[in-house]
């Protein structure tokens, strides 16, 4: 197999509609043609393939994170999710060509980049700047980062988005799901409408630069009284619809703290999840991407810089109090109690088979065993993780159980499942019965 890594390099964004559709179409075409030959070849030789199995190969997944490498966007966003939710579900070697996606995006050449201020700002924009850096600091599936300093002496970072993100979102979707259902990915019986109407939702959301400085503003004033945490300032005289303009705020990558003394790993991934936990209890409001690169670390003040507030979700006070009792069962471990909250939550539902019902609450109470355990636990030395992948992946194989839980939750459940991801990469052990303990 050739080298996967992703190298990020200046290219244009195809930014009209049926340009993108073309080259969903154009992809949809060469994985179809290219499944057709291997399942020919298979069953020259007396085997019969599954569908699935012909798609999902090494070759293939690797065109596919090209192509959306490529049109960033909505289409690139989805791929994101899909990698890391479904990412323990594929192959090892698959796994790792779909992690491209999670890494820096290709960026914007020079002349695009103007067109778009241009548009946003009016010409004659750099005026007002005495630096403008063109090469982007960070580019991701929406938009790109760029420091500058203005001639007022503010160090700023600059986010601007991709041209023709907001107007392709429904379509991006709507062809993803569709490559989905070629490749046998997803069963064909399962009512994902909700799913992607969630997903346009969303995204829409996210790619409204002025929503997403909203709630910079809000984390900023819930975190005023938190000194551990740096919320970058938002500036609101170069904000659009499509650029955010912040403070530039130093830092490096959180997981550079994979070197760093096991005190100040604990100390940090502490201080995330109890802001985890906050922003459910007593927040109702959560920045739900679990993306590394949202969270940044100082090493000379041991200060955590927050990050990327376009996918903030606020919860209705009943959801809330829901996790609450959910938590509260789970501490005691009263399965009836467990399945009672879990069935108000609707993470299944009254008529769902009694085995599901059963796999569900083992599920829950696996995942509840680093709160049983005393003292802190060890994200670097236990196989929980594993075990709940094996039995996600058993629940979800199983056609008999399609059930989509509230949108809420789903965001919710992939800001836990970052949290511990995080925790395992630093090997950090935290009492997390203890922090925990003031919200329930």
């Amino acid at each position: 197999m050739s080298d996967s890594k992703f190298e990020s390099r200046p290219l244009s964004v195809p930014s009209g509609r049926f340009a993108r559709m073309a080259k969903f179409g154009g992809l949809a075409s060469n994985l179809a043609g290219t499944a057709a030959i291997n399942g020919m070849q298979q069953l020259a030789q007396g085997h019969r393939p599954k569908a699935r199995d012909l798609f999902l190969t090494p070759a293939n997944m690797r065109k596919v994170a090209d192509r959306l490498a490529h049109m960033r966007g909505a289409a690139m966003k989805v791929g994101q999710l899909v990698s890391m939710d479904a990412g323990d579900m594929l192959p090892p070697e698959l796994a790792e060509i779909m992690a491209r996606l999670r890494a820096d995006a290709h960026y914007m050449p020079g002349g695009q980049l103007k067109q778009v201020l241009n548009v946003n700002w009016g010409e004659g924009w750099l005026k007002r700047f005495a630096r403008f850096d063109v090469r982007p600091v960070a580019a991701a599936s929406i938009g790109q980062v760029h420091r500058a300093q203005t001639r007022d002496g503010r160090d700023l970072a600059i986010k601007v988005q991709y041209p023709g993100v907001r107007r392709s979102i429904d379509s991006d979707v709507d062809n993803v799901a569709a490559l989905l259902r070629l490749s046998g990915a997803m069963p064909k019986e399962m009512d994902i409408a909700p799913l992607l109407d969630e997903a346009k939702r969303q995204l829409h959301e996210e790619a409204d630069y002025a929503r997403e400085g909203h709630y910079l503003g809000r984390f900023a004033d819930l975190l005023a009284g938190a000194p551990d945490f740096v919320v970058p300032g938002r500036h609101e005289d170069l904000t659009t619809e499509n650029v955010l303009a912040m403070d530039f705020v130093e830092g490096v990558g959180i997981e550079m703290l994979t070197e760093a003394p096991q005190a100040e790993r604990d100390r940090v991934m502490g201080l995330l999840v109890s802001l985890l936990f906050r922003e459910l209890f007593e927040f109702r409001l959560m920045q739900t991407d679990p993306n590394f690169a949202n969270y940044r670390y100082q090493p000379e003040t041991g200060r955590v810089v927050l990050l990327d507030f376009g996918a903030s979700r606020e919860f209705p006070a009943a959801m809330t109090e829901a996790f609450r009792g959910l938590m509260r069962a789970g501490l005691a471990g009263d399965r009836a109690a467990i399945r009672q909250a879990i069935l108000e939550i609707g993470f299944f539902a009254e008529d769902t088979a009694p085995r599901h019902q059963q796999l569900m609450i083992d599920m829950f109470e696996m995942s509840m065993e680093p709160l049983h355990r005393p003292g802190a636990f060890d994200f670097a030395e236990n196989d929980v993780a594993l075990r709940m992948r094996d039995a996600g992946m058993a629940l979800g194989q199983d056609r008999d159980f399609w059930h989509v839980p509230p949108m809420d939750t789903l965001f919710m459940q992939r800001k836990f499942g970052g949290m511990y991801l995080l925790a395992s990469r630093l090997r950090a052990r935290i009492d997390l019965r203890e922090i925990l303990a003031p919200y329930v």
